[in-house]
């Protein structure tokens, strides 16, 4: 706005003006008539406020001394009928012509006859005769009575340098609802008195539009005239169109805008991560939780308020979808209130129609978004979303939190993006699995476990349930697991992209956003960070490939049985061989250690 306003506008105008003149002595304004109808226009967009500073100006060369205008009369007068009635046809097929409607200053000659034929300027010499009246025509804007507007100053200062004529008869062309209008326009005549030598210089300039009453530019706010949720569009994708204008060319908004993003769980985590989707642009998020507002909850969830904690309090899931429109009434959320199955927690015979509908509307879910966000409080409830999500091969992101600590990270493809690649016997001794590309496949939240995941909240006291956490924390890592998703959708790779790790970056990286990390370990209690990277396990309860055939090969009947043993995902992944093998060993080591002579060094590890 600083800018517009310390613009040199009395230079600007003489440097157009200066075109206007130059065109006039070089003739190409008599070729091309429309550059003596230039125009100039400053302008400041306020793209926040949808205002608008704009000031236009006309250029118009004033003679000196100035052109006496005489005997100026409506068109419809200083002709007769029948002339009036031929220039009104002339001057509609002139406008009416493709070739001719952009010419907006022309000749008009009348013959003896009454007959009007309207011509371009360049035919003047050829037009020549005392038998014709002639008249220079132009397009004229204003609408004021007996005053001619602004483009005749431009049209005489061409007719005195090219011609050197003293007197001209005009005729301003003016319309009525599209067609020429002889009661409008007006005919008269101008007399030029100029000194010699005039042509030598370029002549001076009036043209900036006068607003009320001074000169000065105008402004227009289109903000009460739009709708309220188009300019909430507006100016958020605007930020973002920033960002790609300023430092990132390479941003993929369109990929952002349609990203599909399933969270499940809607509570300390779930509110910052919505959140914080919103901001990169996501417009497409659904929630998924079975719990309800508790009176704890709004100081650190930020989608809740304290009449969400009434009557019993609402469904997080609920609560949440309607904060996030009131945030952003664009936004197109779903709050979905259900249980994910566990394995750990039996299911009673009665309960298990149910819980299976759950395990097909979960893997419906994940089968209808693009991008999985695991954000539950327990481990055993992220087992059944990282299993479906493998075999799905979804983009998915864990947040987890500790008292003072947090664990970010992005689970690999699934085994099924390459079956060649995996061991037959789980029990191999390269636990880690290669993917499409024949590289090392990431892992998931399970991959570095020996046990499978069973129930972690009962016979637990209440400082045991709760997540007690310091409350800097899950924002921290609620933006890094989004920040780390961008990343994804921006890698040539994608899913599969490798892990990157600070130490290992000494020049530019495949993704404009920077590295991309598997996993993001930090501390509060050191204000410290690192990434690691954490490759597949054939042995993962989640997603080996051993669990993910299970699961195709029997649907519902793994699941279930899976949710009611809780040594079965053990037995089937060899991970309770493992144990005995390891439980072996330490007791043949400790054997060793009994037979060893006291006189012998013995070493305690």
């Amino acid at each position: 706005m600083e800018s517009f306003h310390a613009l040199d506008k009395p230079n600007l105008l003489k440097e157009e003006a200066r075109k206007i003149w130059d065109d006039i002595q070089t003739g190409r304004a008599v070729e091309d008539c429309s550059v003596l109808s230039r125009f100039l226009l400053i302008s400041f967009a306020d793209l926040k406020k949808w205002s608008f500073h704009y000031w236009f100006a006309f250029p118009a060369l004033m003679l000196d001394p100035p052109a006496t205008m005489v005997n100026i009369s409506p068109a419809s007068q200083w002709l007769s009928i029948e002339e009036a009635e031929s220039l009104s046809a002339a001057c509609n097929e002139w406008r009416g012509s493709k070739s001719t409607a952009g010419v907006p200053f022309f000749l008009v000659t009348i013959d003896p006859n009454s007959r009007s034929t309207v011509r371009p300027l360049k035919d003047w010499e050829a037009c020549q005769s005392d038998a014709q009246k002639i008249l220079f025509g132009f397009y004229d804007p204003c609408h004021l009575p007996n005053i001619p507007g602004w483009p005749l100053r431009n049209l005489l200062a061409l007719i005195s340098a090219r011609w050197n004529l003293k007197s001209v008869q005009f005729f301003c062309y003016r319309e009525n609802r599209g067609f020429a209008d002889m009661s409008l326009s007006l005919v008269g005549e101008a007399l030029i008195t100029v000194p010699q030598g005039w042509k030598d210089a370029v002549p001076n300039a009036v043209g900036w539009e006068i607003n009320k009453r001074r000169k000065g530019p105008m402004c227009i706010n289109l903000a009460q005239s739009m709708d309220p949720t188009r300019l909430a569009v507006s100016a958020a994708d605007l930020n973002l169109k920033l960002m790609r204008w300023r430092a990132l060319p390479s941003l993929d908004l369109s990929a952002l805008s349609s990203l599909k993003c399933l969270l499940l769980g809607a509570g300390t985590l779930g509110c910052q991560v919505a959140r914080m989707l919103m901001a990169w642009g996501v417009r497409k998020i659904t929630l998924v939780d079975n719990g309800r507002v508790a009176m704890s909850n709004p100081l650190r969830q930020s989608l809740y308020t304290f009449d969400d904690c009434l009557n019993g309090g609402e469904f997080k899931a609920t609560a949440a979808v309607e904060s996030l429109k009131r945030i952003f009434p664009a936004v197109e959320a779903e709050g979905i209130v259900m249980a994910i199955p566990m394995p750990g927690h039996p299911v009673h015979s009665r309960e298990q129609d149910s819980v299976l509908d759950d395990c097909r509307r979960l893997h419906d879910l994940i089968d209808a978004h693009d991008a999985v966000f695991l954000l539950t409080d327990t481990r055993e409830s992220r087992w059944l979303p990282t299993l479906l999500c493998a075999n799905a091969n979804k983009i998915t992101m864990t947040a987890a939190l500790g008292f003072e600590s947090f664990l970010v990270m992005r689970h690999g493809a699934g085994p099924f993006s390459d079956l060649s690649s995996e061991t037959a016997n789980s029990s191999s001794a390269d636990s880690s699995v290669k993917d499409a590309n024949g590289k090392h496949r990431l892992g998931c939240y399970f991959c570095n476990d020996v046990v499978a995941p069973t129930d972690s909240t009962s016979n637990r006291t209440l400082d045991q349930q709760c997540t007690v956490t310091r409350p800097g924390l899950a924002p921290i890592a609620s933006a890094l697991a989004v920040e780390l998703l961008v990343g994804i959708l921006h890698h040539p790779q994608g899913i599969f992209a490798e892990a990157d790790i600070n130490s290992s970056v000494t020049g530019a990286t495949e993704s404009s956003l920077g590295i991309l990390p598997h996993q993001i370990r930090g501390s509060l209690s050191q204000f410290s960070q690192m990434s690691l990277v954490g490759y597949s396990s054939s042995s993962c309860t989640a997603c080996c490939h051993t669990v993910v055939s299970e699961y195709r090969n029997r649907g519902m009947e793994f699941i279930l049985e899976a949710i009611n043993h809780p040594t079965y995902l053990e037995d089937v992944t060899g991970l309770t061989e493992l144990m005995k093998s390891a439980t072996k060993f330490s007791l043949e080591w400790d054997k060793d250690i009994d037979n060893v002579d006291e006189d012998e060094d013995c070493f305690e590890i």
